[in-house]
This record gives structure tokens, sequence and C-alpha cells, in this order.
């Protein structure tokens, strides 16, 4: 995803640069109409006072926000320190990244960034595998 992004800024820049540069507004190609950048992002450097509510209710500002999560441990309920902010629109997340970074929220100062797409996982559970079993 983060490749997608980068992409896709790269071919913006080029065009709107060949825009200026040329004096003139092309016509409307296809790469203006496409778009590869995302409405999620990252927050990390959480609080762990902060909840969902919390955190969009910090980030609604900025626009309109589907979903803002607190990502919390299985185990203990405890937030772990990070989470993820849904907007409806690219530009809104855009603006939210570049006002809300390095902002302090609850305390703390937080880093904000795109959301990049986690890597599958592979393989499963092979049971064993260097944790100890090989001693028995």
């Amino acid at each position: 995803m983060a490749f997608y992004n980068r992409i896709g800024s790269l071919m913006r820049q080029s065009i709107s640069q060949t825009t200026v540069s040329n004096g003139h507004v092309a016509a409307p190609s296809m790469f203006n109409a496409f778009r590869c950048m995302s409405s999620k992002l990252f927050v990390g450097g959480l609080s762990y006072q902060t909840d969902d509510h919390s955190l969009k209710e910090a980030f609604s500002g900025f626009g309109d926000v589907i979903e803002a999560r607190v990502i919390t441990d299985r185990e203990s309920g405890r937030s772990r320190g990070f989470g993820f902010v849904n907007y409806t629109s690219d530009d809104c997340a855009q603006e939210a990244m570049k006002a809300m970074d390095g902002q302090e929220l609850n305390g703390r100062s937080i880093r904000v960034s795109l959301a990049t797409e986690r890597a599958p996982r592979t393989g499963g559970y092979s049971g064993g595998g260097g944790y100890g079993n090989d001693r028995y």
C-alpha cells in the first residue's frame, strides 16, 4: 500500500509540474482521475487513557471520521498505545495528519502517519520450532 501511495504521489507531482512548466492546463488525463491515497491514519504514542471516543473527538475537527479505534491487548484489555482513524476523504486525512503529527493528546506527544497494509501472515503454528522442545 505504501508503495502505491508513493507512486500516486509521484504521478501527481509530475503532472502538476508539467502543467506549470508548459504554462497551460492539460486536458484531464487518466492519471489525474486515478488517486492512490489512503484515508486511514496510524496514530502512535497514545496515552493509556485514550479510548475510541476521545480519539475520534480529537480528529473530528478535520472532517468526517468513519471510525476511530484504539488497539487494545487481547488479554488485559489495556491500550497498546496506538490506533487508527478512518476518514471519508483522502484530503481530510492529509489535513489531519499534517496538523496532528507531533501534537499533544491526553498528555502524550502523538505520531500520525498514513496507515499501511499489514503484510499477510504466512505459515502458522507448527508445534515447536526452537522453544525448548528439542531438549526432551
